[in-house]
């Protein structure tokens, strides 16, 4: 998925609802802003990438669905992070209280909360360096655990607060840890 960056900081900036705005008028294009206020323009996945989201993303739903422990969310959502970044991760989950704890007006429009758990999946377009630079936002921001899933190099990447980034060549699986209790992804296949 390509994206592009573009700084409006000489020229404007761009208002929270503004960029609500910009989304809702413009629903097949897929926006995110950076802390910093810089508007990225995504173009949408192939066919590869959005099959392996989900499939992804399917094994979260049912072990959430069983769990009942939160709410899991795909890459369509937009979440309004504490930094005053606007990002949308492939697969998301926020723990149910913290969710319940939102107005429903909150709730329907962009979130303004820090997913729980965050996942990226990189597409052949994507830029390693900018999905690291955004795994590590997620964390800055409050998220207690990120997956990023590199098919390209065979290699997972996770994130957690205060650690140092731990890589994995081809894992067959990884675990939820305390974040997400009992939950495992298999992996064998996305690296054939």
């Amino acid at each position: 998925m390509t994206a592009f960056t573009i700084n409006f900081s000489p020229i404007t900036s761009i208002s929270t609802d503004q960029f609500e705005q910009l989304c809702a008028a413009n629903p097949d294009i897929k926006f995110e802003r950076t802390s910093t206020g810089e508007l990225v323009v995504m173009s949408p996945p192939g066919g590869e990438t959005g099959k392996n989201n989900v499939e992804i993303a399917a094994d979260f739903v049912i072990w959430n669905r069983r769990s009942k422990l939160g709410v899991v969310f795909d890459s369509s959502t937009c979440f309004r992070l504490p930094n005053g970044g606007e990002r949308s991760p492939d697969v998301a989950w926020v723990e149910k209280s913290r969710w319940e704890a939102l107005t429903p007006e909150q709730q329907r429009k962009f979130p303004p909360i820090c997913p729980d758990f965050v996942l990226e999946l990189r597409s052949p377009s994507d830029n390693l360096i900018l999905l690291q630079a955004k795994m590590q936002e997620y964390l800055r921001s409050g998220a207690k655990l990120g997956w990023l899933l590199n098919p390209e190099d065979n290699q997972a990447e996770i994130y957690r607060p205060g650690q140092a980034i731990e890589v994995l060549q081809s894992p067959g699986t990884l675990s939820g840890e305390t974040i997400l209790p009992e939950f495992t992804l298999n992996l064998d296949w996305l690296w054939c």
